[in-house]
């Protein structure tokens, strides 16, 4: 899309999109003109049916897998009144919201350092997978500001009780305990294995079927503050919509006669 952010098509068909952040001079550092390319991908990428788009995985080129807000944009945001700030925080806020919405599931693969708004990226990515040697920590209160923008989705993924924790502290930490608090999902030793562990995370979700795995990652987010009662029949209504679907139906079929369902491509790997 642009020199600031990489996007390409891989896999069987083009099912799975690969979106790369491509600053790795400032470790791929936001800045306003980057913030603004993540929404508009992840945007254009919601549109597409499940049909063409079965996965999405958002890495960093480089050296690190993102290190939070560039220096140049925290020192130009100095001279901007009350208003142009929270302008300027909400198009942040609307960026991690479009990934965090997006219809496909999203693997992060996180290397080097995640740190600040690098953290708010692993927050709203479905399954992330690290390297051992990487950095984690919200950073923020180090400089005088806050983890504000990335908030609400740290705490819906590590829980309040870390983020009062890490919050204040600004504290770095590593891979083991960034996954013993939920917000990475799998930690792997070297490139190598990281790049393997991606591959088979994608082998996963092209097995499953398209739109079962798109909505099972929606439930998630359907149920969250729901009232036992109206969860209850929320979750009867989407299993009953999902056993009619043609797609329900094949992968039946595919079970009792021992065979792939038609949804798993026939190179299911090299994704």
């Amino acid at each position: 899309m642009s020199d600031r952010l990489l996007v390409e098509r891989t896999g069987p068909d083009g099912l799975v999109a690969r979106v790369t952040l491509a600053r790795p001079d400032v470790h791929n550092a936001f800045d306003p003109s980057l913030i603004a390319d993540l929404r508009a991908v992840f945007v254009a990428l919601a549109r597409e049916p499940a049909a063409r788009l079965r996965a999405v995985v958002l890495a960093g080129a480089g050296p690190s897998f993102c290190a939070g807000a560039d220096i140049a944009w925290m020192r130009a945001s100095r001279s901007l009144d009350r208003e142009a700030n929270e302008q300027d925080a909400m198009a942040m806020a609307e960026m991690f919201e479009a990934i965090d919405t997006c219809p496909a599931p999203v693997v992060a693969r996180v290397h080097g350092a995640a740190l600040g708004g690098g953290m708010g990226l692993c927050a709203v990515a479905d399954l992330v997978i690290a390297e051992s040697g990487t950095r984690f920590g919200f950073t923020e209160t180090r400089l005088g500001l806050i983890p504000a923008v990335i908030a609400p989705f740290v705490i819906a993924k590590i829980g309040e009780s870390n983020a009062r924790a890490l919050f204040p502290t600004a504290r770095r930490f590593d891979a083991v305990r960034a996954q013993r608090i939920g917000l990475v999902h799998e930690v792997v030793e070297g490139p190598a294995a990281l790049d393997a562990a991606v591959d088979g995370a994608l082998a996963d979700l092209l097995a499953a079927g398209p739109t079962a795995a798109r909505a099972a990652k929606s439930i998630v987010r359907e149920v969250r503050g729901l009232p036992h009662g109206s969860a209850k029949w929320h979750t009867a209504r989407a299993i009953a919509a999902q056993r009619q679907s043609e797609e329900a139906q094949e992968g039946l079929r595919a079970f009792l006669e021992k065979r792939r369902p038609a949804w798993v491509p026939d190179d299911d790997g090299g994704a």
